[in-house]
């Protein structure tokens, strides 16, 4: 994509209300708009990050057997006052419609969409378990959004339920979405700093558990065990008498940290008040049992800059970059923009992602700061210094040092 025509622009400041990094970065690189508090719009930039993070969420998925569906951003009342969760859930948008005169919820989650789904089908213990998962927006009516994509009122998430006959085979599927998630966010750049950390299971499990990346920024406050590298929330640290739930050490070290993921036992928390049962092998109705497993995409992409960036700018990891490579003209020649036109075919025509900064009316230290804001793996810069060696300059954008290759050097290196 030439740069010249894309219709978002970098700026020099950032917005005087936003405070977190991850907000003033990404709306100073034009991969986010604000629109008003917690709601933001994503821009051809922002949409590329997204979709890379949604694809590799996609793929764990499917990798543990997940089907995907969509489920209505839509629910009745009437469901919510099924589960008890009605006047219960503190940050429900809800709305009368002006037709209907009906009540209904815009859904935060989707339990009490999927438990009814299931009763429809009329199982056995031969069709399970079953795992199904969506990658849908959803709207939280939060009291203090704040801290960019890491709190927003609307955002996007990754909810993967699963429905199983026994405890056992519960248990195993938890096990397989703990590796699953570590997969996922070592493909999205931050699994290094992200932990396994026990929280409460509420009324129907001793524990459940999140997924805590370390970053000042945070939110939460977790105790991290060095030992076997997981931790324990804020919440439960006083019932574990600080030590650790795995090996019981109890030199455990307090971090800042924001909760990028989250599995949960459910159990027949919501299959039992909607009637969602399996004729067992005596041919009795039994209770459906529940996992859920979520990922907010917006906090995780908000999490990734929070990690990886630096007084310039963002620092992308491959995975997600918008653009692998950023290829910019130094110099107003026309044998310059001719060459570096070639480049940019080249590379175009090979399957390298690439932004090209074509613009003529920008000077080279625009050019050099808006590569450095915007972060993309690679920086290459044709110009008559460059062309008389008949190469290209190179730089990863997480080095300090450039050198000059062929491009079909540095195709080697790609």
């Amino acid at each position: 994509m030439r740069q010249s025509e894309l219709f978002s622009t970098t700026r020099k400041e950032a917005p005087k209300d936003e405070v977190s990094r991850n907000a003033q970065l990404l709306i100073r690189g034009g991969y986010v708009d604000k629109l008003m508090a917690g709601v933001y719009s994503f821009l051809p930039l922002g949409l590329r990050v997204m979709k890379k993070i949604e694809t590799i969420i996609r793929e764990e998925m499917t990798n543990i057997a997940g089907q995907e569906v969509l489920l209505p951003t839509l629910q009745p009342k009437s469901h919510w006052e099924t589960t008890g969760r009605l006047d219960t859930y503190d940050s429900l948008f809800r709305f009368t419609s002006f037709f209907t005169k009906s009540e209904y919820i815009l859904g935060p989650t989707h339990e009490e969409v999927i438990a009814p789904l299931m009763t429809k089908f009329n199982l056995s213990y031969k069709n399970l378990p079953i795992y199904i998962f969506q990658i849908q927006n959803k709207f939280r009516d939060e009291a203090r959004a704040k801290s960019g994509l890491l709190r927003g009122r609307e955002f996007f998430m990754k909810d993967l339920y699963s429905f199983h006959v026994r405890e056992e085979k519960l248990e195993e599927y938890y096990e397989k979405v703990k590796d699953a998630y570590k997969t996922i966010f070592d493909r999205a750049g931050i699994g290094h700093v992200t932990y396994l950390t026990f929280a409460s299971g509420g009324t129907f499990s001793k524990y459940s558990h999140e997924y805590q990346t370390l970053t000042m920024a945070g939110e939460d406050t977790i105790y991290l065990c060095k030992k076997c590298d997981v931790a324990v929330n804020d919440e439960i640290i006083e019932d574990q008498k600080h030590s650790c739930p795995e090996c019981g050490e109890g030199n455990l070290v307090e971090e800042k940290a924001v909760e990028v993921g989250n599995i949960f036992k459910l159990k027949t928390k919501y299959s039992e008040p909607f009637g969602l049962t399996f004729r067992d092998e005596d041919g009795s109705e039994k209770p459906m049992l529940m996992g859920c497993y979520g990922i907010g995409l917006n906090r995780l992409m908000g999490t990734i800059v929070e990690v990886h960036h630096d007084d310039d700018g963002i620092v992308w990891p491959e995975s997600v970059a918008p653009f692998r490579v950023h290829l910019m003209h130094i110099g107003k020649g026309d044998d310059v923009r001719t060459f570096a036109d070639g480049v940019y075919g080249t590379l175009t025509e090979k399957g390298v992602e690439v932004l090209y900064d074509d613009r003529v009316d920008a000077s080279a230290g625009e050019k050099f700061a808006d590569a450095d804001l915007l972060g993309f793996p690679w920086r290459v810069v044709v110009s008559e210094k460059t062309m008389a060696k008949d190469g290209i300059e190179i730089k990863r954008r997480s080095e300090k040092d450039a050198k000059v290759r062929t491009v079909s050097e540095f195709l080697g290196e790609l």
